[in-house]
C-alpha cells in the first residue's frame, strides 16, 4: 500500500498582512507578479490550521486550484463549501467571497488573479467566528 506524503513544491513564501486574515498565520508566495502584458498574478498560498482571508473580490475574478489539505469557500449568501486536493473553484469578477484552512489542518492552493487590469483585490471586513463555523 503506496502512502502519501503532503509535500509543498513551493516554499511557503511571505506572511501574509495580519489584517487580511483571521484565526492564524497565512503565507503567500507570488509564483508570477502582475509585471507585464499577460496581466495576471498567481500565488501560492498556505494557510494555518482555521486561518481565513477576510472577505473579498477581485474585479477580473480568481481561479483557485487546491494543492494539499482540506479547506473552505464561501461566497457572499451561499452555504460553505469543503475544498480538496485537486478541486478548482472559477470565482467571477467582482463575487464577495472568502477562502481558507478548515479547523484542523494546514490548507495550501494556487491562487490565479487573471485581469488583473480589472483590479487585483479589495479587501472588506475580517469573517467572523460565527460564519466560519457555519457548516
Amino acid at each position: 500500500m503506496e502512502t502519501f506524503e503532503n509535500k509543498n513544491i513551493f516554499p511557503k513564501g511571505e506572511k501574509a498582512p495580519s489584517e487580511y486574515f483571521s484565526g492564524g498565520t497565512a503565507w503567500v508566495n507570488i509564483l508570477k507578479s502582475n509585471t507585464d502584458e499577460l496581466n495576471c498574478q498567481i500565488g501560492n498560498v498556505v494557510f494555518e490550521a482555521g486561518c481565513r482571508n477576510n472577505w473579498h473580490s477581485h474585479g477580473g475574478g480568481q481561479i483557485l486550484i487546491v494543492t494539499s489539505g482540506t479547506g473552505y469557500y464561501q461566497e457572499q449568501g451561499q452555504p460553505i463549501q469543503i475544498l480538496n486536493p485537486g478541486d478548482v473553484i472559477n470565482i467571477l469578477p467582482d463575487i464577495i467571497h472568502w477562502h481558507g484552512a478548515g479547523p484542523d489542518n494546514e490548507f495550501t492552493h494556487i491562487a490565479i488573479n487573471p485581469n488583473t487590469q480589472n483590479g487585483i483585490v479589495e479587501w472588506m471586513e475580517p469573517v467572523t467566528n460565527e460564519e466560519y463555523n457555519n457548516l
